[in-house]
């Protein structure tokens, strides 16, 4: 195998088997405390087995962009951006009550399951979910640390660490601080930011380039790179979540009306309707299930004040924003063409 003309199945296949075997070990040395634990073990197997790996590719390259080669032990370093959004996804799920993942249930409703037939087996499943999530993200620390690589290149990245934490929980802390209050478009792109553009490709990216040694100006390109491509991912998302069918995003459509949840779709919606449309719009939102009729009735009064145009539009616009950027950067042909492969997978569907 060639790693000069990428492929992104192909990377998707080897950070897959970094994780499955790294993973499956864990799993199986935490069941190895008690039987009772089995259910738990098998959650955290299942909790990283999907995902197109797009932040361990953002991480790959920018390592690479700086003319480092190919590397294995990279790549395992990479992998532990995956086990990073596999605990925040089970954290996500678990505070916004989502009850589907990529047409499963979440982790909190299957390891209900565990607790069947005993007092309290609902908070008990959330509480082990829970505790599934801290563990994911302890186990990407502890890949990264035991990756392979020289400890002078892990101790460039180190510090990385810590604002990827900060900024995604900072994130997910607006985003319930946001919710149910007045929708606003520049609040819901700050959540944007914080939950989900940071640590999907900006700080990928720059652990990737710090991993490298990247110079100032390339972190700098990274950033003004990352942040609008990131916010474009999540404003896919958005939109697909309303608007696709729950056969392709494997979530239930209803999700962001139910729990009300601050995105620009809903502000923009929010920002342009009249006082008759916000009280169609209250009734809707945070009152549990809509149900079929529900969900019907906010698309078609999206598409009526033509938010999901909007929203478009910004996606379109981040996604331009971040190839200018690129192109003034000036990398490898290489570097340049999977990055820009991956702003049009970002864009074109992120999830």
């Amino acid at each position: 195998m060639t790693h000069d003309r990428w492929d992104m199945a192909e990377f998707k296949e080897r950070v897959d088997d970094v994780l499955r075997l790294f993973v499956a070990r864990e799993a199986e040395r935490f069941a190895a405390v008690d039987p009772v634990l089995d259910p738990v073990a098998g959650q955290l197997e299942s909790s990283v087995a999907h995902g197109k790996r797009l932040r361990a590719a953002f991480c790959y390259w920018g390592w690479r962009a700086t003319g480092q080669p190919d590397d294995e032990s990279l790549v395992r370093a990479a992998a532990s951006m995956e086990l990073v959004h596999a605990a925040a996804v089970v954290h996500d799920d678990l505070i916004d009550d989502s009850p589907l993942r990529h047409g499963l249930p979440t982790a909190h409703m299957a390891l209900r399951g565990a607790v069947r037939g005993r007092p309290r087996s609902v908070s008990a499943g959330r509480s082990l979910a829970m505790l599934v999530g801290d563990l994911l993200m302890g186990l990407a620390g502890q890949l990264f640390a035991t990756s392979g690589l020289p400890a002078a290149y892990l101790a460039r990245a180190r510090p990385l660490w810590s604002a990827l934490a900060r900024d995604l929980i900072a994130g997910e802390c607006l985003e319930i601080l946001r919710t149910g209050t007045p929708p606003d478009t520049a609040d819901s792109l700050k959540v944007i930011r914080y939950k989900t553009a940071k640590y999907t490709v900006e700080q990928p990216l720059l652990i990737g380039g710090a991993l490298a040694g990247a110079g100032e100006r390339v972190r700098a390109g990274y950033s003004a790179y990352g942040l609008p491509l990131g916010e474009a991912f999540q404003l896919r998302d958005d939109l697909l979540g309303l608007f696709g069918s729950q056969q392709d995003t494997g979530k239930a459509a209803a999700d962001d009306l139910r729990g009300n949840r601050p995105t620009a779709l809903l502000a923009e919606t929010w920002r342009v309707a009249d006082e008759g449309e916000r009280r169609q719009l209250r009734a809707l939102l945070g009152r549990g299930d809509p149900g079929p009729d529900g969900l019907r009735a906010a698309r078609e009064l999206m598409l009526r004040l033509d938010a999901p145009g909007r929203v478009e539009k910004m996606i379109t616009e981040r996604v331009e924003e971040a190839l200018t950027v690129l192109d003034a950067l000036s990398l490898s042909t290489p570097a340049t063409t999977a990055l820009t492969t991956l702003a049009h997978s970002v864009a074109v569907r992120g999830a």
